[in-house]
């Protein structure tokens, strides 16, 4: 299918509404997805206010093999994780102009795994990646001058189940200055509940990769659990994590994370208005979403759909929803895997498009620079 414009009412009439469930759930396979039918939308009145939205502005840089996580160094340049070239590539954030910064020794790619998300910390790149034996955190010195490489890599934290699918992947540091990681239960279910697991949880640790101080499980870097498989971690205005988490045949979720909450896979899958579980905040449709990263900008949740093939606006009030979701770039540029805040009102958004399930175009992958307003 080609990458045919939506218009926004049309995109928004696609939020929440209950569609056919999907095969697979997630980062499932299948190319582009013809969209459910929405129902008819009206426009709004004459005296209504526009809707918030977002603008593609430009393309940063194209080319891109398997971008997976992305991290923005202080001088706003950004790091690219590739997924299954192993390598970080470091992006002018004004030019667009690559620089290789070298192989990250030991990630084993395969399915879902391989090199995942990035974080930038105090002169270190963090990285998750799959190993042999297991999903794990490393970091490397890196000074970010120009000809500068990484450093070999250090353990932070292993162990983290590994599979050809539901690997998490995503870290970012908190405003707290603690390291989080998302992580999936490789596809045993089982591990989601069991604490003693690292899968199928949101972890908390120091940036040496020790228990932080205040988890909930004394002792443990388990900060939530009852996940599938999370990959999108960003924090709101007052300082509330959020976490998208991929169903599978029926809701993905965008979470509010209470610190030592069971948010119920694989009892349950979206809301379950069970006691023992805490209920999304938001949920969609598989086809609909399939959700990586996350970010948050102008008093809203921004939700980067794989299979969705779109961009989710969620807007906040506090810890609640402010009004419903509503969907940009439907089927624009297909699968889209990493959105970042840049600040000023700004996106960075990244395609997924060569990672083995999408089908690429000239160009593929790219960074899409992006204005919210």
């Amino acid at each position: 299918m080609s990458r045919t414009v939506k218009s926004l009412w049309a995109a928004a009439a696609l939020a929440l509404v209950a569609g056919a469930g999907c095969s697979s759930g997630g980062d499932a396979p299948g190319g582009r997805q013809a969209p459910s039918s929405p129902p008819s939308a009206s426009p709004p009145s004459a005296s209504s206010p526009p809707p918030a939205g977002v603008t593609v502005v430009g393309t940063l840089t194209e080319g891109l093999e398997s971008p997976w996580g992305v991290a923005v160094l202080p001088d706003g340049d950004l790091l690219v994780a590739s997924r299954d070239e192993r390598t970080v590539t470091r992006v002018d954030g004004r030019s667009g102009a690559k620089t290789p910064l070298g192989e990250v020794p030991g990630v084993v790619p395969g399915g879902e795994g391989g090199l995942l998300g990035l974080a930038v910390r105090d002169g270190f790149v963090y990285a998750y990646l799959t190993a042999e034996s297991d999903n794990r955190i490393v970091r490397m010195r890196y000074g970010g001058g120009a000809g500068d490489r990484l450093g070999p890599p250090e353990e932070v934290l292993t162990g983290i189940p590994k599979g050809d699918v539901h690997n998490g992947g995503r870290i970012a540091f908190g405003p707290d200055g603690m390291l989080y990681a998302g992580t999936g239960e490789r596809g045993e279910t089982g591990l989601a509940q069991d604490r003693e697991s690292l899968g199928g949880k949101i972890l908390r640790m120091t940036p040496e990769g020790d228990p932080a101080p205040g988890n909930p499980f004394p002792g443990s870097v388990v900060y939530s659990y009852g996940h599938r498989n999370v990959q999108g971690l960003a924090w709101d205005a007052d300082r509330r994590l959020w976490a998208a988490e991929f169903g599978q045949t029926t809701w993905d979720e965008l979470n509010l994370v209470r610190p030592g909450g069971n948010y119920g896979w694989p009892e349950v899958e979206g809301r379950g208005d069970d006691p023992d579980f805490v209920d999304p905040v938001a949920q969609w449709r598989t086809s609909e979403a399939s959700p990586s990263g996350i970010a948050y900008a102008g008093g809203a949740i921004w939700m980067a759909g794989l299979r969705g093939e779109r961009l989710w606006r969620i807007p906040l009030s506090g810890a609640e929803r402010s009004g419903d979701p509503e969907a940009f770039l439907v089927e624009e540029y297909g699968r889209l895997r990493t959105v970042l805040a840049a600040g000023d009102g700004r996106l960075w958004l990244t395609t997924s498009e060569t990672d083995t399930r999408g089908t690429p175009e000239p160009g593929d992958d790219k960074i899409l620079r992006l204005e919210v307003g």
